[in-house]
């Protein structure tokens, strides 16, 4: 069987994202953090872009309120518009404030970019572009790039004259925080040990996950260093003996005896609790353990209370504290009776495009070379630009129509936040459902209530006796309520809660309200039980 080469021609249809539209749903999902940061690392790169210093960052009344609601996104206008870039109108700038008002970020003229189309999250953006004709300037060749384009090139560069000097700063002379591992490594480097008993102590300890806990077995470990399974064991007994107590046990159940025998308390009845009856210790079946053990209830409510002052996770305090930096995207503020939004932008930089690269590509004497190289940079510095305005845009949007729809929330809390889905918001914008989703993940509104995450205003309903559409979050505090005003002896069984709330006119199964619960990570009321 031979093969042959042919040529054949076929129609296709395929979705094509171009770099400007990759970026701009990428920006999307940024929160300020990360916007920062690709703000940063763009001034680093493209030499077109430079930050505006403090002295000059100002925004008119007029521009931080211009109605853009007829405005499209994309607009079409001639090259030359990099004029109104250049001289310093393409700052990115500052609130937005009333129905259907927004800054004007890059002035009323917006340059064109590179031809294209692309269908994305269901919607189909163009931008067009044309070659010029016979006879016809183009604008990028009469722009002048100067006599500066090799420092550019070298940001890096300083002479001795000008270079300063930094010294380090305060931070880098703190200690660092030392992790669990290092903890009982630096006890174990002064435990008297066999060389191959040590190195397995080390793997040990090097399997220990953030609670304490050995998540290897112990023949993987035997394998590791091909140690006798005698070795290994001495070796985990060794670990076991290190501070803090309960370190390396396999579960929980371990690790509780291993902290019995540390206190002494290795022949008391709590011990041969967790040891024989850890199931129904567990699940708080303290009647049918005390009858089938023939004591009174009381004595292991002793011992329970005894096994409740343990560690469970003995290895917590030396985990990582990784902060999780949380910074207000937006502020909503009400003043009067209306709610404000404005953008929060203190720290991020404030951006325009050099003047210097345009005289550049005025000049005849550069090199086409290098015009093309900065007509590259220009396109994707204007793209940039005109991406942080749709990101700002979209954002604004969304906020608006849900402080329009969460009126209530803002004014008198929790127990008054409505139904809302995101298609509700996506079609009030007439944007796609995922663009809606990316714009309220991970970004969070400083509000009257405290600050928020944007998705946290979004929540499923129910219609109750009266015909009112009620949110389930409202359903959820309510039970929280119910369960922490309970008897603690005689704790609410899910059957009690749901007929609690059909009298309150909210009818629910069951299985619902167990579900509702789990999701506020509350247990049972066989767990909740107290023997006082």
């Amino acid at each position: 069987m031979s093969f042959k080469p042919t040529l054949s021609t076929h129609l296709a249809q395929r979705l094509v994202l171009t770099p400007q539209l990759r970026q701009r749903i990428e920006m999307l999902q940024m929160n300020k953090l990360e916007l920062n940061d690709l703000v940063v690392q763009q001034l680093s790169e493209n030499p077109v872009l430079e930050e505006l210093s403090p002295d000059e960052i100002s925004v008119s009344a007029d521009q931080a309120n211009v109605d853009f609601s007829d405005t499209p996104v994309t607009a079409l206008v001639p090259e030359e518009s990099f004029a109104g870039i250049a001289d310093g109108s393409g700052s990115i700038g500052d609130d937005y404030r009333g129905e259907g008002e927004r800054p004007d970020f890059l002035g009323s003229e917006m340059p064109v970019v590179e031809g294209g189309s692309a269908i994305v999250e269901g919607q189909t953006e163009s931008v067009e572009t044309r070659e010029p004709e016979i006879g016809e300037r183009d604008s990028f060749e009469e722009i002048d790039y100067g006599t500066t384009f090799e420092e550019y090139l070298d940001p890096g560069y300083r002479t001795r004259e000008t270079e300063v000097r930094e010294a380090p700063s305060f931070d880098q002379f703190l200690s660092a925080e030392g992790s669990l591992a290092d903890h009982l490594n630096w006890q174990l480097r002064m435990t008297m040990t066999r060389p191959e008993v040590h190195v397995a102590a080390e793997v040990i300890i090097g399997n220990l996950n953030d609670d304490g806990f050995l998540e290897a077995g112990l023949d993987e470990i035997a394998d590791i260093g091909r140690w006798s399974m005698e070795v290994v064991e001495e070796a985990l007994g060794i670990v076991q003996q290190l501070d803090p107590t309960g370190v390396a046990a396999r579960d929980l159940q371990e690790s509780l005896i291993i902290q019995l025998k540390a206190l002494g308390y290795g022949g008391r009845l709590a011990c041969r609790l967790v040891r024989d009856h850890f199931h129904k210790l567990h699940h708080h079946k303290l009647p049918d353990l005390a009858k089938e053990l023939g004591l009174p209830v009381e004595e292991l409510v002793s011992e329970l209370k005894l096994i409740r002052r343990l560690d469970p996770h003995p290895g917590r305090r030396y985990a990582p504290r990784n902060a999780q930096y949380i910074e207000p995207e937006v502020y909503i503020e009400k003043i009067d009776e209306d709610f404000i939004i404005r953008f929060n932008d203190d720290g991020l930089p404030q951006l325009r495009i050099n003047r210097q690269y345009r005289q550049m590509m005025e000049s005849k004497e550069t090199s086409k070379e290098t015009k093309d190289y900065i007509r590259d940079r220009f396109r994707s510095a204007v793209d940039l630009l005109k991406n942080i305005e749709h990101r700002k845009q979209t954002i604004y949007k969304v906020c608006e129509r849900i402080v329009e729809r969460q009126r209530d929330f803002l004014d008198h809390g929790v127990e008054h936040i409505k139904p809302m889905m995101l298609k509700d918001i996506s079609e009030d914008i007439g944007m796609h459902l995922s663009t809606v989703s990316r714009v309220v993940n991970g970004k969070y509104a400083h509000t009257p209530q405290g600050v928020i995450e944007l998705r946290r205003f979004f929540t499923e309903g129910m219609v109750n006796d009266d015909g009112e559409e009620i949110s389930t979050r409202i359903i959820k505090l309510k039970i929280k309520k119910m369960i922490e005003a309970e008897d603690v002896r005689t704790p609410l069984t899910d059957d009690q809660i749901a007929d609690r709330l059909a009298n309150e006119g909210q009818r629910l199964s069951r299985r619902t309200v167990a579900k509702y619960r789990d999701q506020m990570k509350i247990p049972g009321s066989r767990e909740r039980r107290q023997v006082v």
